[in-house]
């Protein structure tokens, strides 16, 4: 017998080790890599079942210097189809281990895989075990397969039924291992199919904002990564885990969320009065014809005709001119406000020209929203907040609905609509801030702006930072990674 209590003790080591590794890879590779030291073997193979069939995911042969898999890269071997003549099908299968002193001896199986394997790299596979990865339900998750036990002097033995047994017992903590990892991993597919389905939802609405969505979350991630080359060269205290990256990119894909209960006309409000130019025009456009027939039937005076008829076409011509402008200059203001005050005769009653919705609309200093139309595009942030928060958000990604519900505050105390600042700011909140405001600024597919060059864009951004509304590093990380993205492209 070739094993001894330490053995037990490596055991027990292992099985720590086995439940405190997060990296799936490792915990393949410590898998193998533990049962073929206990097991003084020269090669294994770890298969993992998905799809009916058993899967390669790590290969080791010490005498050959192979070590594949380790990384996560594909192993270039079919899949083994869950076939009993094959011995780790029938392992997988009958959910028991096998033990073949020699393949060669052997008609159990059908060994001309390794036969010819052998005959092509003059190895030579003697003894092997396989051993199923049952869970805690009894399921098998894989099969551990180990060739060619050896002893002291390094010549090919059969494996130990001792060792199996203790093999056995690390494969059941594997597979448990494995399927708790499993099942981390399915939640975090869950959750981003949810945020990709949100994120559809929303661009079924408006598709502008589907883009911007995805940009938001692209720049997100770009400056995460650029953070990371930072740190490592000791210019930044900041580091992005895998997970803090991955919650930083959900947060931003869901940041938007609360846009489904916006109204779409308010959401694509190109101009101050969106569809109400057109009944403006033909509201005055029949008062013109009115007019001309009022003269015509001397209902209108000489002046009077032609003081409407003036009125009318001043009328037009400012609120066509102030309908599309992005800021309204103080001549235009001077000149809406004289048009407010025109009235015509609808019988015995005056009649303003434009309604109070219209002037309110068209009063509008820069931007094509009115102060309630702001307030209900404002509360897309609290909806996205009042949404995620009926949503479990495992511990993975626990931080991404807050950070998601903060992207329009400022470090100021400006933004909305808490009216956070300071530190009181994640990092990761000021990131999707400057995120979303440079995707706002370069967009090219917004009906209410035109897009800007990315040069204009980033001084109204460094403009903002100085007033402390946004983080003046972050900006500048994104500019440096924008103009990196642009050199390459060159």
């Amino acid at each position: 017998m070739r094993y001894h209590k330490n053995d037990l003790l490596s055991l027990l080591e292992i099985g720590i080790a086995l439940t405190g590794e997060k990296d799936r890879n490792k915990l393949l590779d410590m898998i193998l890599q533990k049962s073929m030291e206990i097991a003084a073997c020269d090669a294994g193979t770890l298969y993992i079942l998905k799809d009916d069939s058993l899967h390669f995911k790590i290969m080791k042969t010490i005498s050959q210097g192979i070590d594949n898999g380790r990384n996560g890269e594909e192993i270039n071997l079919p899949p083994v189809p869950l076939k009993e003549e094959n011995i780790c099908a029938y392992t997988a299968i009958h959910k028991k281990s096998v033990n073949i002193p020699d393949v060669y001896d052997s008609k159990l199986f059908d060994f001309s895989g390794p036969i010819k394997y052998d005959k092509m790299t003059g190895y030579h596979t003697g003894s092997m075990l396989a051993i199923p990865l049952l869970n805690q339900d009894g399921e098998t998750v894989g099969v551990l397969q180990l060739i060619n036990a050896m002893d002291e002097e390094g010549k090919i033995i059969a494996f130990d039924a001792s060792v199996e047994r203790i093999l056995f017992a690390l494969a059941s903590q594997a597979a448990i291992a494995i399927s708790n990892m499993q099942y981390v991993e399915e939640i975090k597919e869950q959750m981003w199919s949810f945020t990709e389905a949100m994120t559809e939802a929303i661009d079924a609405r408006t598709p502008y904002n589907g883009s911007h969505t995805r940009m938001v979350a692209k720049y997100a991630g770009m400056m995460a990564d650029h953070i990371n080359e930072l740190y490592k060269k000791g210019k930044e205290e900041e580091f992005f885990s895998t997970n803090r990256k991955e919650q930083l990119v959900m947060s931003a894909l869901l940041h938007d969320i609360g846009k489904m209960v916006v109204p779409t006309k308010v959401m694509n409000k190109a101009t101050r009065l969106g569809d109400a130019l057109e009944r403006i025009e033909n509201r005055l456009t029949i008062l013109d014809l009115k007019t001309e027939l009022g003269y015509k039937n001397q209902e209108l005076n000489e002046t009077e005709f032609h003081t409407l008829k003036q009125q009318i076409s001043k009328t037009l011509e400012t609120v066509k001119k102030a309908d599309g402008a992005g800021f309204l200059t103080d001549e235009l203001e001077e000149a809406l406000k004289e048009c407010f005050t025109y009235t015509y005769l609808n019988g015995e009653e005056a009649e303003p020209f434009l309604t109070e919705e219209e002037k309110e609309c068209l009063s509008v200093k820069k931007g094509t929203l009115t102060a309630k139309e702001r307030a209900q595009m404002e509360s897309h942030v609290e909806m996205t907040e009042r949404i995620l928060s009926r949503v479990h958000f495992n511990s993975y990604f626990k931080d991404s609905p807050i950070w998601a519900a903060q992207h329009h505050e400022c470090i100021n105390g400006k933004g909305y609509p808490k009216h956070l600042s300071g530190d009181e700011l994640p990092f990761e909140s000021r990131i999707l801030a400057v995120a979303d405001i440079c995707d706002a600024l370069l967009a090219t597919d917004r009906p209410y702006k035109k897009p800007i060059p990315m040069e204009k864009a980033f001084f109204i951004m460094e403009d903002m930072a100085a007033c402390g509304n946004i983080d003046a590093k972050l900006v500048g990380y994104l500019k440096e990674c924008l103009n990196q993205t642009e050199d390459e492209k060159v």
